[in-house]
């Protein structure tokens, strides 16, 4: 098979995969409504732009094109086609991400409050799973070509354990999932949350706390 057959067979499944989902997002009430976030209006989602000036780039995005760069400290890159990158998507209750991993890359424990995520190996194998409210882990590895659901609001991971960069495309229901990431939520949150907090919950000293607290911290540019 060619690589745009490829490519084409990809879309098709997603899209198949978001046909048979109940959205997450509230059903639209017009053919469209472009994301205006300049208008400073406060809904659920975006105020839209004025239907004369909307054109085709408010619906394009070539950004998952290519792998993005994985030259950091967890070895992997979420590149994001939400809302805030295709207004077009506003109201419509999808949205897309593609996640690249280099060798012993990690994308960390974190949840989507607003979405259930279908991920498509298009490279490489990954270990993958998510955690139960009942506290049992649901996990499997994946290779190219196969699908894993990720359940609305439940804490996953993906690991690449092996020698070669991988990469996953991603589907939400929700035109803006929102992303918590677990150990940055905890320990580099604006105010932070209190050492005592920390050092109480994960069973260690405050000292260890600030420990984790600099490691996580945004490196300074």
């Amino acid at each position: 098979m060619s690589p745009t057959n490829n490519t084409f067979a990809i879309f098709v499944i997603f899209c198949c995969a978001i046909s048979f989902a109940f959205a997450s997002d509230p059903d639209t009430l017009q053919d469209l409504c472009v994301a205006l976030p300049s208008s400073g209006v406060k809904v659920n989602g975006f105020a839209c732009k004025a239907e004369s000036n909307v054109t085709e780039a408010d619906f394009f995005f070539a950004g998952l094109a290519k792998p993005g760069a994985t030259n950091n400290t967890l070895g992997s890159v979420v590149t994001a086609a939400n809302v805030d990158k295709i207004p077009g998507l506003n109201t419509l209750g999808v949205s897309f991400s593609r996640i690249d991993y280099k060798a012993g890359g990690l994308n960390p424990p974190h949840t989507h409050p607003r979405a259930t995520e279908i991920v498509f190996v298009l490279d490489g194998q990954l270990d993958v799973g998510f955690i139960t409210t009942a506290n049992k882990l649901i996990s499997k590895s994946i290779n190219k070509g196969e699908i894993f659901v990720f359940p609305k609001g439940l804490v996953h991971y993906q690991k690449n354990n092996g020698d070669k960069p991988a990469s996953v495309l991603s589907a939400f229901n929700s035109q803006l999932p929102g992303t918590v990431s677990i150990a940055a939520t905890l320990f580099t949150s604006t105010p932070t949350v209190p050492r005592n907090v920390l050092s109480q919950a994960f069973q260690i000293d405050a000292k260890l706390v600030d420990d984790i607290k600099a490691k996580l911290a945004p490196k300074k540019t």
